[in-house]
């Protein structure tokens, strides 16, 4: 079958690197991709939010399967806007629509819906503009540290944690009031800060059937030691070594069931991943937020543990035939670490060279934020490649990536240290 993914980050490279694999995919493209999707697929450069474009695409290029890589297409109705084609609706979209979207789109929605079928999450409240007087009262009631969260998209960077009363108060001015992050706050949950250890789950669904993936653990915050600003992810590590099979167990059974009930109860269409975002507080998880695709950069430590073909996969969840695979996966332990721009997740330069990609032996290159130009692999983005190993143990697999990273090179390249360090 003909394949098309949606995307141009690490995510999208790691899903064109495991469907390339499969001997049921005749060919492979990938709109926009990157460098490193560029050697095993035809990148196609349209935006992932151009449907027309991207309808023209899959007609001239018989596509029998797309999937959707980022967040935006699914919440902006790639998925509707499929089915109210007649000439494109067959084809198979991996990617919930618009409604369950939402799930991710709207911070207050994936709350509502968390309240409503009872999955343990934190306290909160939503406040807009107009409301910011109650959101300041609402703050005096909380025990610091506050969590303010833009309630629409902001590109991994709308969730502020604050220990300073005065300062979420400024805070939260500047997101309603100042727009600090455009249409993402007109409105803004303020949450309980939970106080625990993060993890995310990843859940494959057909709308009626689920299995679930291996856990991992990201690392947002740029600073080692997890200090200063949220970023889309510096490394994964995974499996998560506390997440034991007792914890396991409360999670599938007091959230990954409840969750894909609730979509069938809520009649929200889902074929699709499901990544949810946990917070370990004592020994019991509970959820700190819904995204409605696969994590970055998870997903280049999850999909490598895979033993599966995924397109017999991607095929199962399109035909709502999931019940009959079993998910097969890699004892090993995979970790990445991320390697970005100097200055990210501020401003930062692009197009450096990026030199000795060749020379690495033990460990996966996945391309992100990395474009050819004149033959050269140049950097294009805040986040630029992500180093995947494999080990018997992930301190093993941590330093192989580590040893790899050693053979690259460019222009102010940053990258932690300390991946793994809270394990």
């Amino acid at each position: 079958m003909n394949i098309l993914i949606l995307g141009s980050g690490g995510r999208e490279h790691t899903f064109a690197w495991k469907i390339a694999k499969s001997s049921k995919c005749e060919k492979l493209y990938v709109a926009p991709g990157n460098s490193g999707t560029a050697a095993i697929a035809t990148n196609i450069n349209i935006g992932v939010n151009d449907f027309e474009a991207i309808k023209i695409v899959v007609l001239e290029n018989a596509i029998d399967l797309v999937v959707v890589g980022p967040e935006d297409p699914l919440v902006n109705g790639i998925h509707d806007f499929f089915l109210a084609d007649a000439s494109i609706k067959h084809i198979a979209i991996i990617g919930p629509q618009k409604a369950a979207a939402a799930l991710e789109g709207s911070k207050e929605f994936a709350k509502e819906f968390l309240y409503r079928h009872s999955i343990p999450t934190a306290a909160y409240e939503s406040f807009t503009k107009e409301t910011v007087e109650q959101g300041y009262a609402f703050l005096e009631t909380l025990n610091a540290p506050y969590v303010l969260k833009a309630d629409g998209l902001a590109a991994g960077k709308g969730v502020v944690i604050l220990n300073d009363i005065a300062e979420a108060k400024a805070e939260l001015k500047s997101m309603l009031v100042d727009a600090k992050f455009g249409n993402a706050s007109t409105k803004v949950v303020i949450e309980e800060f939970l106080d625990g250890i993060e993890l995310s789950c990843f859940v494959l669904t057909d709308g009626e059937n689920y299995k679930i993936l291996p856990t991992a653990k990201d690392y947002k915050r740029i600073g080692e030691g997890d200090t200063g600003l949220n970023t889309g992810g510096m490394g994964a590590v995974s499996p998560v070594p506390f997440a034991t099979e007792a914890f396991l167990e409360k999670i599938e059974t007091r959230i990954v069931k409840p969750t894909v009930e609730g979509l069938k109860k809520d009649n929200l269409p889902y074929v699709g991943f499901i990544f949810i975002g946990l917070i370990k507080v004592g020994d019991d998880p509970k959820v700190i937020e819904y995204n409605v695709r696969m994590g970055d950069p998870e997903t280049e430590v999850v999909f490598p543990r895979l033993k599966n073909d995924l397109v017999e996969v991607l095929q199962a969840m399109a035909n709502g035939t999931l019940n009959k695979i079993d998910i097969e996966i890699d004892q090993r332990a995979a970790t990445t670490i991320m390697l970005v721009s100097g200055g990210y997740p501020e401003a930062y330069e692009k197009g450096k060279e990026i030199t000795g990609i060749e020379a690495i032996e033990n460990s996966i290159p996945f391309h992100a934020g990395a474009q050819l130009k004149d033959g050269k692999v140049v950097t294009s983005g805040g986040r630029v490649i992500a180093i995947t190993s494999y080990g018997d143990t992930y301190q093993e697999a941590i330093k192989k990536s580590y040893q790899s990273i050693d053979k690259l090179n460019f222009d102010k390249m940053y990258y932690r240290k300390d991946i793994g360090f809270d394990l």
